[in-house]
């Protein structure tokens, strides 16, 4: 989950247009259904069952998606997409395809059985291509079993002073692709894909939160949220005694979000009944991937391309995830003091956003902190033992 996918779409950004005091200073439309009783979440340390910590492959130029001849081997790179790989996985899937498709296969070869691995095989077979997946790692091994399952595909996906309008271009390509593939998954049976309300909490009025968390942010990533708003829900201010939580302020909108665990399930069935397959293999060179019969490969190996391709560009930025049970009536996330919960039906994961951001980067450490993961849910803890819920 992103912060500023919180505090920037819609009512933040009408509280920037209407200038200082404006939006509060007036009655509030009545656009939106007030906030309902919620749910506590009952973060208690003996409800928390694992601690997962994910490598993110950042990289200050973008996503790397581009072609590159290995001995007789056409390879299509697609990887280094930061916190945003499921976000962008089919918009991006789409863009390498292209790329393939130049060498007019029959068949592909995948590397790789994440994200962008699973979605990268699937729209190949939806071009009518046969594909067979290579991957040493398979659901829920791979790093991407391991995401926070929130719809941000602006999270940390380039550098701002490292891209300019092509990648911008490109990035909205891929994110209108991506939402319009991941809408079709929405009420599927066990929603794999759902929207959820979320909840950014805090004491400040708009316009301090907004220029709190601009001064917190200090790595310069790029951010792309005003390319979609087309696609993007409206927001709203609840001001104090208009919502149930323990803070003055609470901003709400709607996102989408990902099961990961019955989302990966579900992909993975679906390109083996379109006669897709799944191969262990595990590669330490490009030039072992000669030994494939395939032609065409698409490398989405993600943070392994580092060492595979001996790419240096690739940043890893630690992300640790709480995980506590499952709770019936937990389907919303909040941000409160840094910290970013998510209720998903594989569980409640619950992450310290401030430490990611500040000490993740360049960490490649996938050591589990669990003094820091029980931190998390203390403060979470906090936030509804004061709260008005029911």
């Amino acid at each position: 989950m992103d912060r500023r996918h919180f505090l920037q779409h819609g009512a933040l950004a009408a509280a920037a247009l209407a200038g200082p005091g404006r939006l509060l200073a007036q009655p509030v439309p009545p656009l939106f259904d007030p906030i309902g009783p919620i749910m506590p979440i009952r973060a208690i340390p003996d409800r928390l069952f694992r601690v997962t910590v994910c490598l993110r492959p950042f990289r200050a130029a973008g996503p790397r998606i581009e072609s590159e001849q290995v001995g007789r081997k056409l390879v299509v790179h697609n990887y280094g997409h930061g916190g945003s790989g499921w976000s962008l996985s089919w918009g991006s899937a789409q863009e390498a395809l292209r790329l393939a498709m130049a060498a007019s296969p029959k068949e592909i070869a995948v590397i790789g059985a994440g994200a962008l691995g699973l979605t990268a095989a699937i729209m190949a077979q939806r071009a009518g291509l046969r594909a067979t997946i290579y991957a040493k790692e398979r659901f829920p091994e791979v790093r991407s079993a391991r995401a926070t399952g929130s719809w941000t595909p602006d999270s940390r996906v380039a550098m701002a002073n490292a891209v300019g309008q092509p990648f911008a271009d490109q990035w909205s390509r891929m994110a209108h692709g991506s939402y319009a593939m991941w809408q079709s998954y929405v009420g599927l049976p066990g929603d794999p894909v759902e929207w959820t309300d979320r909840y950014t909490l805090s004491d400040l009025p708009p316009d301090e939160m907004r220029a709190a968390f601009r001064a917190s942010e200090v790595a310069g990533f790029a951010h792309y949220s005003d390319l979609i708003a087309d696609i993007t829900p409206r927001s709203q201010v609840f001001g104090p005694g208009s919502h149930p939580f323990a803070t003055r302020y609470a901003l709400r909108n709607s996102q989408m979000t990902f099961n990961v665990a019955g989302l990966a399930h579900l992909l993975t069935d679906d390109f083996l009944a379109a006669g897709g397959r799944i191969e262990t293999a595990e590669f330490h060179h490009p030039s072992e991937l000669g030994r494939l019969r395939e032609k065409v490969i698409v490398n989405c190996t993600g943070y392994g391309a580092r060492a595979l391709f001996r790419d240096e560009s690739i940043v890893p930025v630690r992300g640790q995830i709480a995980w506590l049970l499952p709770q019936a009536g937990v389907n919303y996330g909040l941000l409160y003091r840094n910290v970013s919960v998510l209720g998903r039906r594989d569980g409640i994961v619950v992450q310290d956003l401030g430490a990611d951001d500040r000490f993740g980067f360049n960490d490649p450490d996938e050591t589990p902190d669990r003094a820091a993961a029980d931190a998390s849910v203390r403060t979470i803890a906090e936030l509804f033992g004061g709260a008005r819920t029911s």
